[in-house]
């Protein structure tokens, strides 16, 4: 397939990437930074946080699909997810490509939006632990994240585009098993990792089964 890569020079966009090369796939790598790139592929230079529609749309012409590992690094970057995925959206309408998969988190399902002001309050896969300790506390520290992970969501949700998300727990950076448990709409009981590696895989995996589309996934292993 014919794939574009945003973020394609962090954590899960360097693992896609290196996997969609290694599985024959045409890629083009959308990143701030070609110094970073691990391969040598197509590149576009976008800055999601001002970006250019001119490049963006010359980025995923011709795309079978695109893929996304954008989200905020930190507090100050909060709002760089649902910028830049809208910005993606649009070029994505401009140029008539239809298939986009990027990731979010696993608490997502649960945090208010414009689209859903009242989310379920617990996540039908969390267990005791997570849903009274563990969960409550992450979305405390991790608040501006999450808001903009969700407002997202929201934006493809809208775009009328096919899309699945991906939403993984907390990351390692341990190599790909391509063996991990997922769940339509929902969290994993006791699934409290995913590599990368595997988060990356998955992403790859859903560009070949039509009923992921407008889905939100659970990953775990």
């Amino acid at each position: 397939m014919k794939l574009t890569i945003f973020a394609a020079t962090g954590g899960i966009g360097r693992q896609a990437l290196e996997q969609a090369i290694a599985t024959g796939h045409d890629v083009t790598a959308v990143v701030r930074n070609p110094k970073k790139l691990s391969r040598e592929v197509r590149v576009v230079t976008a800055d999601l946080a001002a970006p250019d529609p001119a490049a963006l749309e010359s980025a995923v012409k011709g795309a079978d699909a695109v893929l996304s590992g954008l989200g905020p690094r930190s507090a100050s970057e909060a709002g760089i997810a649902w910028q830049g995925t809208r910005a993606i959206v649009q070029a994505m309408k401009a140029t008539e490509v239809r298939r986009i998969v990027v990731v979010s988190a696993a608490p997502i399902g649960t945090v208010p939006s414009p689209g859903r002001p009242k989310p379920p309050k617990d996540d039908p896969g969390d267990g005791f632990f997570m849903r009274n300790l563990f969960s409550p506390l992450i979305k405390a520290a991790l608040r501006k994240h999450y808001a903009d992970l969700a407002l997202m969501e929201d934006i493809l949700r809208d775009s009328g585009l096919d899309w699945t998300v991906v939403r993984p727990p907390r990351l390692t950076d341990k190599p790909v098993t391509g063996s991990y448990r997922t769940a339509y709409g929902q969290n994993l009981r006791r699934g409290l990792f995913i590599s990368r590696a595997d988060v990356a895989h998955l992403m790859l995996r859903v560009l070949r089964q039509p009923e992921t589309v407008k889905q939100a996934i659970g990953i775990a292993y």
